[in-house]
């Protein structure tokens, strides 16, 4: 390449600012709702060492090689992979994968929304002292009575979209890098302080155990892959937002050492998360294998009974918003990008485009927790015949369209790009390091992904549904 590409959307201002938002992006929901659950319903600390092991071998080597596209291409990701399938001679049919990114992360931010919305919703009920002295059912009657309204969804809902689309609409240094610089600290600073609540709760050692002690015996080969694609949720890789993120990226910012550094942080949120909510969840007898409802359904009963559960339940809940919050304008930030490129637009019509359209699309989220609760789309596929809209949306583009997002990332990053285009913007010669991660991409994680996505592929009896079973 003769001349390197230029943003024209700006850079970040240096490494730790890219750091700050990358980690943002990947910390979110899933690192504060899922991780915890997941963990639990799988055994614990068995689970969680099968984690750190698919983000040290898949989710590191793919976030670096998304980084490195993203630095690359300098666009967003639609028009990056176009420029680098054509700078590597190869089909323009590539440019496909940017779009697929894109899509998901659009899918996934109308969701992602309405979900934080329960949280602002439960930040106010939280503070209010509505939980206090609750029951289980009375906690069960007030989640029911919130996703049961759908007008009140809708507000909560529009509230936290508006929240994305200010952030974004200021651009990369003015807007997502001011958000990302007070978020991301404050958000572990919340979680140090849950952490602290949680030490002198009397069952701190006990949520340690469960979360480091590893027993395979409760570890199954689902929770294996259950492991493997959470690595992918929760870095964010194969949506979008880490390779336009990377596009901001200065050029001699070291890519592998940022890479390791941000799943560390992003590990290590979720590892605190577990830490926090475990031992709140050991000291009232509840169950740590809940489920989804772990967070909205079980821990209001923990603060509704412990001192200074008000406070602490405020800031749980205040800490799951900033989770989301961070993670949202990654998921919009592509689409905003493109439209600023290929439209003309303003970042400020741009951002209120793709917000008011995602917000539409998160009305099938809202109407699938009531209107549509009885709506199941796929009622004639095995598997799915109870699944609402809300339940495809989260299964497609966790299951299906990030893995295979993954998937292709690597094939492009190792069979399709030049050796030394890569060599060139990773940084770090064409030694140990470089030879490690250029295997790892080409071939341990395509077969990683492939294991996921056939297990994944597998729950859909095709032959029931053609009808040529017996």
């Amino acid at each position: 390449m003769a001349e390197k590409r230029k943003s024209i959307h700006g850079i970040w201002s240096g490494r730790l600012a890219f750091i700050l938002a990358a980690t943002g992006s990947a910390v979110g929901l899933g690192n504060i709702w899922k991780f915890p659950y997941i963990a639990g319903e799988n055994g614990g600390g068995a689970f969680v060492l099968v984690y750190l092991l698919c983000i040290a071998v898949i989710g590191i080597p793919i976030m670096m090689a998304e980084v490195m596209l993203g630095r690359r291409g300098r666009r967003s990701p639609v028009n990056t992979m176009h420029a680098l399938a054509a700078e590597a001679g190869a089909s323009r049919h590539w440019h496909w994968l940017g779009w697929a990114g894109m899509l998901a992360g659009f899918l996934i931010l109308s969701y992602y929304s309405v979900i934080a919305g329960w949280a602002l919703a439960y930040i106010f009920r939280s503070a209010g002292g509505v939980f206090t002295g609750a029951t289980a059912e009375g906690v069960s009657a007030i989640f029911d009575r919130l996703v049961g309204d759908p007008e009140r969804l809708i507000s909560w809902h529009t509230l936290f979209m508006v929240m994305t689309m200010l952030v974004v609409a200021r651009g990369v240094r003015s807007g997502l890098e001011q958000a990302v610089r007070y978020l991301v600290p404050a958000l572990f600073v919340l979680l140090l302080i849950l952490d602290g609540y949680a030490l002198a709760s009397g069952a701190f050692n006990q949520g340690l155990a469960f979360l480091f002690t590893p027993d395979f015996s409760k570890i199954s080969a689902n929770g294996v892959l259950i492991a493997m694609g959470h690595a992918f949720f929760t870095l964010s890789l194969g949506m979008g937002a880490i390779m336009v993120y990377g596009s901001y990226l200065p050029d001699r910012t070291s890519i592998a050492r940022t890479s390791v550094t941000i799943a560390l942080l992003d590990t290590l949120v979720a590892l605190l998360a577990g830490m926090a909510i475990f031992p709140i969840v050991f000291v009232n007898g509840l169950d740590p294998g809940e489920g989804a409802g772990l967070i909205f359904k079980t821990l209001p009963i923990a603060f509704g009974h412990m001192p200074g559960g008000a406070l602490f339940g405020t800031l749980f809940f205040v800490l799951l918003v900033f989770a989301a919050w961070t993670s949202s304008i990654s998921l919009i930030e592509p689409a905003v990008a493109w439209l600023v490129e290929n439209r003309g637009m303003t970042r400020v019509q741009a951002s209120v485009l793709a917000g008011v359209i995602t917000w539409l699309v998160g009305m099938l989220t809202v109407f699938s927790f009531n209107s549509w609760a009885d709506f199941h789309p796929l009622f004639f596929v095995p598997h799915f015949e109870q699944a609402t809209v809300f339940d495809l949306l989260d299964y497609l583009t966790a299951n299906v369209m990030l893995p295979l997002g993954g998937l292709a990332i690597a094939l492009f990053s190792v069979w399709i790009m030049q050796r030394n285009d890569s060599v060139e913007e990773l940084d770090m010669g064409d030694g140990a390091a470089y030879r490690l991660w250029h295997f790892l991409v080409r071939y341990v994680t395509p077969v990683a992904v492939i294991i996921v996505f056939l297990n994944v592929t597998r729950l859909v009896d095709f032959g029931s549904l053609l009808g040529l079973a017996e």
